[in-house]
This record gives structure tokens, sequence and C-alpha cells, in this order.
């Protein structure tokens, strides 16, 4: 699976101490969300976020990490573009974002919609073109 990580999961050294098996595979940016800080970094609607994309089978580890059974984050999946000079056969056709909820977090974010957190998200991403892209040609 691919992940898009945009705060404490893009060093390599944090990202050791969580997984056993994991791979850096490019530059990635999210449209349609923008990062905000809290007491952790999160998302909000609009805007575009730089990260990486980080290959894994280790989604339960990633989950314990960003507090999902908690509801610290939810775990979303976005359809990922790929460039051009890409192997698209390389590529899955989503990424998993990983999006904090701005009140438990201290952050700066409003989400439309009704209902709780993971509701309002879907909400948005139902409605809003929210994609990550890669682009080989920047180094990671």
């Amino acid at each position: 699976m691919d992940v898009f990580v945009y705060g404490t999961l893009t060093a390599p050294e944090r990202v050791r101490e969580l997984l056993d098996s994991f791979a850096f595979v490019g530059p990635a940016t999210l449209s349609g969300m923008h990062l905000v800080e809290g007491a952790h970094p999160t998302l909000a609607p609009g805007g575009r976020t730089a990260g990486r994309l980080l290959r894994t089978e280790e989604l339960t580890r990633l989950d314990r990490y960003e507090g999902i059974a908690d509801g610290l984050y939810v775990r979303v999946a976005v359809p990922l573009a790929v460039a051009d000079a890409c192997d698209i056969d390389n590529y899955p056709d989503e990424a998993v974002v990983y999006v904090g909820d701005p009140d438990r977090l201290d952050a700066a974010a409003t989400w439309p919609g009704n209902g709780g957190f993971p509701k309002r998200v879907d909400q948005y991403l139902t409605s809003a073109d929210v994609r990550v892209s890669v682009d080989p040609a920047t180094p990671v």
C-alpha cells in the first residue's frame, strides 16, 4: 500500500523505528488539503501539501502510531495520479492519507459538513477533488 506522508513520517529515522519493511518511492503532492500545525501535523480542506509516498504493508502499525482506534486520526484513501514518466504498473490506484482531528490536535482547521469528524472528512472527500500526485523527476 502507498501512504502519503507529510509530517513526522517523512523522516526515514522515524519510519525505521515503527516499521520493519518500507520504502520511500518518491516525492508526492496532496491536492485538495493543506498542512496545519497543532500538537501534531494534520490536514485541512483546500490547498496543497508536499510530502512523500511511503510504500508498506504494515498499516496496522501505522494505524496504531496515528491513534486510529482512539479517534485521533482517520485513515482515508484518495486517488493516486502518476506522472507520465513513471512506470504506472508500479503504483496502485489509491494512496492512504492520515487526517488528524483538529479539535483533538489543537489545530486551526475547520471541516465542513455535518456529523462527527470522520463523517465530515468523508463528505469533503466525496465533494472535492482530492488526490495524491507523484513526480519522478523530483528527488526523494
